[in-house]
């Protein structure tokens, strides 16, 4: 009888399995994470779509990875640079400190707003995270430098940069720039909104950075053979 019960229950038990050491056994469907998904009718859906969507509603779903999320206010770009920014597994200090840094943009952006003539307002950007998310866009390198080893001598060879290097650097020089060069009593917000909102007009000391690192790429531009040979 037990052994009976063990087999019924087996599909349903949590354990341990090869699956990469997962706690879920092969029984168990994956999690659905968008939220399109929900807002679709049966109608709109392909026949193994609704055939997935009957099988969820008889069989156990893993839970979701606390990383993952459905919310409309979710974004990936920022969770990265929360994730930078953070120091000693504080993470909610990260995200508070990005909270306040929004908002200082928003109250810096509506009260340039309110004081613009009719024509000026019209080209005011007041949301913050379109703000940022130009920001960081104007902070990418297009190219940067890498040091190869040619004849017992090393050479600074330029290298087009993937578009995961191009965001770490920006997202690096601008939590950098915060940090080193503040005023020891001014807050971290206060400075991170003043970058963002100098890198949303192409201006600051992080865009400096970005166009230094161009012009010793085009200063060693005799060594991009290099890379091949």
């Amino acid at each position: 009888m037990a052994s009976y019960l063990t087999h019924l229950l087996k599909p349903w038990s949590p354990r341990l399995t090869l699956v990469r050491w997962s706690r879920y056994n092969p029984y168990y469907l994956e999690p659905e994470t968008s939220r399109d998904a929900y807002s679709k009718t049966e109608t709109e859906l392909t026949p193994e779509q609704i055939d997935e969507r009957e099988l969820k509603k008889v069989r156990p779903i893993k839970a979701a990875v606390s990383a993952v999320t459905s919310s409309g206010f979710n974004d990936p770009l920022m969770n990265k640079f929360i994730n930078m920014m953070m120091q000693d597994g504080k993470k909610i200090l990260a995200k508070d400190i990005m909270n306040q840094t929004l908002e200082a943009i928003k109250r810096k952006q509506v009260e340039k707003y309110h004081k613009a003539g009719q024509m000026a307002k019209m080209e005011i950007e007041c949301n913050p995270y379109t703000i940022f998310h130009q920001a960081l866009e104007n902070c990418k390198p297009v190219i940067g430098l890498a040091s190869i080893q040619r004849g017992g001598k090393f050479y600074q060879v330029p290298i087009p940069l993937t578009d995961q290097r191009r965001r770490f650097l920006a997202m690096k020089w601008m939590i950098t720039e915060c940090r080193d060069n503040k005023h020891r009593r001014t807050h971290m917000y206060e400075k991170l909104s003043q970058e963002l909102l100098a890198a949303f007009s192409n201006e600051g000391n992080v865009i400096k950075k970005k166009h230094e690192l161009h012009k010793m790429a085009e200063a060693n531009r005799a060594y991009a053979h290099y890379r091949w040979w």
